[in-house]
C-alpha cells in the first residue's frame, strides 16, 4: 500500500483529508484503518486497510477517484487469508470521454500464469464495469511476483493520456451512479457494513472516505 501511495504522490501530490472519524471500525472480527487524500491534478483517493483473526486475515482496498482528469474510478483489492495471496484490478467507467486503456493490455497478457477467473454472476455493475477489470491470484511464495504486477498497473495508469474534466456535472453523475448503486444493491462489502452500522452511517463512509463524494473540499 505504501509503495502505491508513493506512486500517485510521485504524479499527483497527495493532501491527507483523514477518515472523518470512521477509521477503526471493527466487523465481524476485522478491524478497519481508513484515510483519504486529495491527488493534486487528479481526484480523490482513499485507503482502507482490515486486519484479523490472529494476523492470518489482511485485506487492503485503494481508491481512485479521478473528479479532474477524465479516467475510470479504479479500485484495488489485495487479499492475503491463510497462505494465498489474491488482487483484484476494477476499473469502473466514469469517464465523460472514453479514454482508451490500451496501455493496461499487456500486462494482463504476459501475467495470464497469474489470472484468476470464476463464472461471471449477472450483476447491477455490468454497464459500467470496464472489460480491463481483472483479478490474479498465487499462492503466498507468488507476492512478491503479484507486488510487481500490481506496481505495474499503477504506473501505467498515470501514463494513459486522458483530457481533464470539461463537465463536472457530468463527471459527477458517473460517479454517483457507481457509489450510490453499490448502496442501493449492495455487494459483499457493502453487505458487511450496512449490516452492522447501518445504510445511514455506510452512505457516509462511502461518501465522505471511500468515494468523497461530500467532503467539504470537493
Amino acid at each position: 500500500m505504501d509503495r502505491i501511495l508513493k506512486i500517485i504522490d510521485g504524479k499527483h501530490k497527495l493532501k491527507e483529508l483523514g477518515s472523518q472519524g470512521f477509521s477503526g471500525l471493527k466487523v465481524k472480527g476485522m478491524t478497519f484503518t481508513m484515510n483519504s487524500y486529495e491527488a493534486e491534478g487528479l481526484g480523490y483517493v482513499s485507503t482502507m486497510v482490515a486486519k484479523g483473526f490472529f494476523g492470518l486475515l489482511q485485506m487492503d482496498t485503494l481508491i481512485i477517484n479521478p473528479t479532474v482528469l477524465d479516467l475510470p474510478l479504479f479500485s484495488y483489492d489485495r487479499i492475503h487469508a491463510f497462505g494465498k495471496d489474491k488482487a483484484m484490478i476494477e476499473f469502473y467507467d466514469t469517464m465523460v470521454e472514453k479514454t482508451s486503456l490500451e496501455k493496461l493490455h499487456p500486462i494482463k497478457e504476459k501475467n495470464m500464469n497469474y489470472v484468476f477467473t470464476e463464472e461471471a454472476k449477472p450483476a447491477w455493475y455490468d454497464d459500467v464495469r470496464l472489460p480491463e477489470t481483472v483479478s490474479y491470484q498465487g499462492k503466498k511464495a507468488d507476492t512478491p511476483a503479484i507486488d510487481a504486477i500490481c506496481l505495474e498497473y499503477y504506473r501505467t495508469f498515470f501514463e494513459i493520456e486522458a483530457p481533464k474534466v470539461t463537465d463536472p456535472e457530468a463527471k459527477a453523475r458517473k460517479i454517483d451512479y457507481y457509489v450510490d448503486g453499490l448502496l442501493n444493491n449492495g455487494g459483499p462489502a457493502t453487505d458487511v457494513f450496512v449490516q452492522k452500522f447501518g445504510k445511514e452511517k455506510t452512505t457516509a463512509l462511502f461518501k465522505k472516505v471511500l468515494f468523497l463524494r461530500n467532503n467539504p473540499t470537493v
